[in-house]
């Protein structure tokens, strides 16, 4: 593209070249000639005078001694004598007398130059010619030296042209070939590749959309990646009851087999999630009118989580879900978010710990608050972000995270702090369809909850068990 341009420039400059610089060198030719030819006219018309006067022979070859050319034998004067014309004074003989003949000033060629003759009307009445010699160096003096010059102006203008094209062809050439390498290197696995949105209009546009693109090909990539983090840790639900009721098989090679089989399980479910959470996922909130009722939600899965509870010998309190209670959540995404954190209780708390899950209806939002009598979490922080390992032995890390990214679906968040039974609370702020809060209003951690008088209802809950 760069040599196609300097091409195209090059040949473009020199047909302008040639179209200017032919017609002004022959321009430059002709006004030499008209020059000389000029000052021949006035050479010959300075004779006039005298020829008018007198037609003496000394006179006049004092007067041609005198004249710009005459000390050059380049002016001859020719007078009426009888028939024809006489010689005054004549340096060479350039010309025919059957040439004289002549009622107009006439350019004659001659060997080495040209003869300018004018016609002058004398004192007897008569014409006579003078004849003035012009050498072929005088009609073409400068010329060359201007042709040197206009060739060497065309071969500048020719240089300069391929110069500036070329720089040009360099400012576009260059964000393409930007473009080219960002492209191989998205194609090789740099997902980081992008590209500086500088140069021409259509390649700065090109860039952006490769920036785009990119953008977009990473989004789906983590997109991807975390769909298989969150459907492989769904399967730790499932894999939870396994491995309380493979506790309870007793001795025996069977029950042995079975428990090393489920704890295989779970290490292989625990590493594909490690493998894929590399990646920050994003996940749509529900669209105008879907949604779920969070109670029915709640109270199903409490349904299925108390019977691993009375296995262990755990109280298990719900509270809040007696009467339906609308979110902009997708039922799936609200029963994953309530199945991790229920099984971080059961996974990391020992067994007897008892647990609760309140509902709360707030201005604009619902507050469900998980609870348990368990140790506690050194490290919220720490816990919150996504991916973070060594917060509990064993665990992934994701199972907060995808109750967080439930309620920032929504416009809402995720806190941790010390609930009333003595362990962690785990506050899911999930903001209601169209609600936007007023700046400031909304309370945060425990000193938020417990200005709306959002504390926990443990007391007042009933028993599932």
């Amino acid at each position: 593209m760069r040599w196609a341009l300097v091409k195209v420039c090059l040949a473009v400059t020199t047909m302008v070249v040639v179209a200017f610089a032919v017609p002004l060198g022959l321009v430059i030719k002709e006004m030499a000639r008209d020059r000389a030819f000029s000052n021949a006219e006035r050479t010959a018309a300075a004779i006039g005078p005298t020829l008018s006067i007198t037609t003496d022979r000394d006179q006049l070859d004092r007067a041609l001694a005198t004249a710009q050319t005459g000390g050059e034998d380049r002016m001859s004067v020719y007078v009426p004598a009888g028939g024809g014309h006489e010689a005054i004074r004549l340096g060479e003989q350039r010309v025919g007398r059957d040439r004289l003949d002549i009622r107009q000033a006439t350019v004659v060629d001659v060997p080495g130059g040209s003869v300018w003759l004018q016609p002058i009307a004398v004192s007897t009445g008569k014409i006579a010619v003078v004849e003035v010699y012009v050498p072929e160096a005088e009609v073409t003096n400068g010329v060359t030296t201007a042709w040197v010059v206009l060739g060497g102006v065309g071969i500048a203008l020719i240089i300069g042209s391929v110069a500036v094209a070329d720089r040009l062809g360099g400012r576009m050439v260059q964000p393409a070939q930007r473009l080219v390498g960002a492209a191989h290197d998205l194609g090789d696995g740099k997902l980081g590749a992008r590209v500086p949105e500088d140069g021409p209009t259509e390649l700065r546009l090109a860039a952006v959309a490769f920036n785009s693109m990119a953008d977009q090909v990473v989004q789906l990539l983590a997109n991807e990646r975390e769909l298989a983090a969150d459907l492989s840790h769904r399967l730790r639900t499932p894999l939870t009851v396994l491995r309380l009721n493979a506790a309870s098989l007793g001795d025996g090679p069977a029950a042995e087999q079975t428990r090393a089989a489920v704890e295989q399980l779970e290490h292989e479910v625990d590493t594909i999630i490690r493998t894929a959470r590399e990646a920050k996922p994003q996940t749509a909130a529900a669209g105008p009118g879907a949604g779920c009722d969070a109670a029915e939600v709640i109270r199903e899965r409490m349904d299925f989580w108390s019977a691993l509870a009375e296995d262990e010998g755990r109280k298990v309190r719900v509270a809040g879900v007696d009467r339906p209670v609308r979110l902009p959540v997708a039922r799936g995404e609200l029963a994953a978010a309530l199945d991790a954190l229920l099984g971080n209780v059961f996974r990391h708390t020992p067994e007897g710990t008892a647990f609760a899950v309140d509902v709360h209806r707030a201005e604009g939002a619902v507050i469900v608050l998980v609870s348990d009598g368990g140790p506690g979490i050194a490290d919220p922080e720490a816990a919150l972000a996504r991916g973070t390992e060594g917060v509990e032995v064993g665990s992934t890390g994701l199972g907060l995270d995808i109750a967080r990214r439930v309620a920032e679906s929504t416009g809402g968040d995720v806190r941790i702090g010390s609930s009333m039974l003595g362990g962690t609370e785990v506050r899911i702020w999930l903001q209601l369809e169209g609600y936007r809060p007023v700046e400031g209003r909304r309370g945060h951690g425990r000193r938020g909850r417990e200005r709306k008088g959002l504390v926990s209802t443990f007391n007042r809950s009933r028993s599932l068990t």
